[in-house]
């Protein structure tokens, strides 16, 4: 009776225990990734992402978690998942996190971001593009009579489910409203300077004038909703 029952013990504990994520080498990743829907996840610094990163990889900082659970709410559950940091280590924290959060499929690059660039594998990077001068976003801001600008970046979740409600407003509101969007990964002096701390966000001028400011996930019906209040 004691074995049964220490038995029936045993299988709860492995029926109940957490998932495993995946552990895979480059270039089993590499493979992956490629598939359409796979969702690849960089959950190193905004700093190390700048300095070079896989190709259409979306980045949410481990280290900060604020950020990296704001961000990755925007990715589907349902998808599979790839991450990887630099060597290995915060991916497979933000893995088995992914995991206990309701992610279903995770995959971890084994060695990370280090053992991708040993493998000779492809790389992306913003090193060598210049940054927005101050008065090079004057001129933006004064070039028509309503500006939006949309601070954001192809690799941040929300900027990318923000993406198709710029896209309407340009072609909606042309008449009325001109929108500048600038690469956050790219302009941080101008976003400093603006105290712009997040990804999105969206800053409204008339006349050259900041009127209104907002960060996140914006609806449509609330920037028609002000814009028609100009």
């Amino acid at each position: 009776m004691k074995h049964i029952f220490i038995l029936a013990i045993t299988i709860l504990f492995f029926s109940c225990a957490a998932p495993s994520q995946q552990v895979v080498d480059a270039a089993t990743f590499e493979q992956h990734i490629k598939k359409p829907e796979v969702q690849l996840l960089d959950v190193r610094t905004a700093a190390e992402f700048k300095d070079g990163h896989i190709k259409e990889a979306l980045q949410a900082d481990w280290t900060n978690q604020e950020q990296f659970k704001e961000r990755v709410k925007y990715l589907d559950k349902n998808r599979p998942i790839a991450v990887y940091c630099l060597s290995g280590g915060r991916s497979g924290q933000a893995a088995q996190w992914l995991l206990a959060n309701g992610f279903k499929n995770v995959e971890n690059l084994k060695g990370g971001f280090t053992a991708w660039k040993q493998e000779n594998k492809p790389i992306q990077g913003a090193n060598n593009v210049a940054q927005l001068t101050t008065e090079n976003y004057n001129a933006y801001i004064t070039s028509s009579n309503i500006v939006l600008i949309d601070f954001s970046a192809n690799w941040c979740p929300p900027c990318k489910q923000m993406a198709p409600v710029i896209e309407a407003l340009k072609n909606e509101q042309k008449n009325k409203l001109k929108v500048i969007q600038l690469d956050g990964g790219v302009n941080t002096n101008v976003m400093q300077q603006l105290k712009v701390e997040a990804l999105p966000t969206f800053i409204i001028y008339k006349n050259g004038k900041e009127t209104w400011r907002k960060q996140g996930v914006v609806t449509k019906e609330e920037f028609v909703t002000y814009l028609n209040s100009l």
